[in-house]
């Protein structure tokens, strides 16, 4: 797989996190989604997370 680049993330008061790809929006995760993108940013790559939950990645 190439390497992802260009994604972003912001963490909102209520829980909600947007990520964003080249500046623009790409997804906002809630609730469990959210929580599960932030434990797994942790111990991978934030860049190749953000691409899959994003499903902008080449498999």
């Amino acid at each position: 797989m190439s390497e992802a680049s260009g994604f972003e993330f912001k963490t909102h008061k209520n829980g909600s996190v947007v990520i964003k790809h080249n500046g623009k929006k790409a997804t906002v995760l809630r609730g469990e989604r959210a929580q599960k993108f932030l434990r797994r940013i942790e111990t991978r790559d934030p860049q190749e997370v953000m691409a899959r939950m994003t499903g902008n990645y080449k498999r």
